[in-house]
């Protein structure tokens, strides 16, 4: 990757789209992306080019993307580069690129999605050192969405064992963002891994008593509670904060307050390029880009917190709370043992869900 490419910005002449043979190119394009969109986020054209890049990703992230990819594609290195996307349950995406759904880049919710591309050939097996930061972008923190006004008074994660509450978060065999939401109260009730049978315990009595419905993915559960289901969702930070700037936009009962608990979890978030892509050139500096300076602003203002050391700092405002403890993946043993024990085939806390919720 070169690290020395200047994204030096470009004016972009109107382009008109007809004929035949371009309404051909996006048609083809939207099919290679299984359902993703070749359509125009806040009405910027980001499918024409004479390059490509089909992106693969997690649902969340979207928010950021629309403001990303049109920022990339006014660079030099991007202006003539055109975006497919396609967004869903992170497992699901992985699993649908390792069937052979054309990628040029994957962005998923958890590094095992990525791993499943690495066995199948498919991803460098080196992926992490091949950009910053582990080839982590972006992240957040694992954070309670609340009614306006927190009626239920929850703030913190003994509140949602309380009688009667009313938890949504989505289905771990779908959804990576599902297995940061219960990491978080697994890592703060074992204390980090060490007492895992505390951890358990906590997942074990919220997942019985308190989680009603699965949702396939964050994006799905996030529109589960905006519609009226349930008292607290489990969420991502950005989540989190996309809502609550929606609250003059909706009505009273949609409105959204939301706390980050004092013990939480750092959410990592990968990328990675596609071996099997079509410009891996185009691929390499669009991920490059990801990592500027440029996009870790943009990253910020869609609610994702930065991990470019001088803007996490610049934005520190963005992403109020007081967080005693953020536990990261690293502290339960790394994602190879903690997916495994936790969340694979036998894992426990999969085995939590089978009994408990049918899943």
């Amino acid at each position: 990757m070169n690290s020395e490419k200047t994204y030096r910005r470009v004016r972009r002449p109107r382009r008109i789209i007809g004929c035949l043979m371009m309404t051909a190119a996006l048609v083809a394009s939207a099919a290679a992306c299984g359902g993703g969109s070749t359509d125009t986020p806040g009405g910027v054209d980001i499918s024409s080019g004479s390059r490509h890049i089909n992106l693969v990703a997690y649902a969340t992230p979207k928010t950021g993307f629309d403001k990303v990819i049109p920022a990339f594609r006014a660079t030099t290195v991007g202006s003539d580069i055109g975006f497919s996307q396609s967004y869903g349950a992170s497992g699901d995406q992985s699993r649908k690129v390792a069937r052979g759904l054309p990628t040029d880049v994957v962005n998923f919710s958890v590094a095992p999605d990525v791993t499943r591309l690495v066995k199948a050939g498919l991803v460098a097996e080196d992926w992490e050192k091949q950009a910053p930061n582990k080839s982590v972008p972006f992240g957040s923190v694992v954070a309670l969405v609340v009614r306006e006004g927190n009626p239920k008074n929850i703030r913190s994660w003994d509140d949602l064992l309380r009688p009667g509450i009313d938890v949504v978060t989505p289905n771990p065999g779908s959804s990576g963002s599902a297995k940061w939401n219960l990491l978080a109260p697994y890592a703060a009730k074992s204390s980090g891994g060490k007492d895992p049978e505390a951890g358990l315990a906590y997942v074990r009595e919220l997942v019985r008593d308190h989680v009603n419905v699965l949702p396939k993915s964050g994006r799905e559960a996030t529109t589960a509670f905006e519609k009226g289901q349930g008292d607290v969702l489990i969420s991502y930070e950005n989540e989190a904060i996309m809502l609550k700037r929606k609250n003059p936009e909706v009505s009273q009962s949609e409105r959204i307050d939301y706390v980050v608990p004092s013990e939480t979890f750092r959410i990592d978030n990968p990328v990675a390029v596609v071996d099997t892509s079509d410009d891996i050139a185009a691929a390499r500096d669009f991920v490059a880009y990801l990592f500027t300076p440029e996009a870790q602003r943009l990253w910020a203002s869609a609610g994702f917190r930065p991990v470019d050391a001088a803007v996490k700092e610049e934005t520190a405002q963005l992403f109020p709370g007081d967080i005693s403890q953020l536990w990261t993946i690293d502290d339960l043993g790394g994602w190879k043992a903690t997916d495994k024990k936790l969340f694979g085939s036998d894992g426990e806390i999969t085995a939590i869900y089978k009994k408990e919720a049918g899943s």
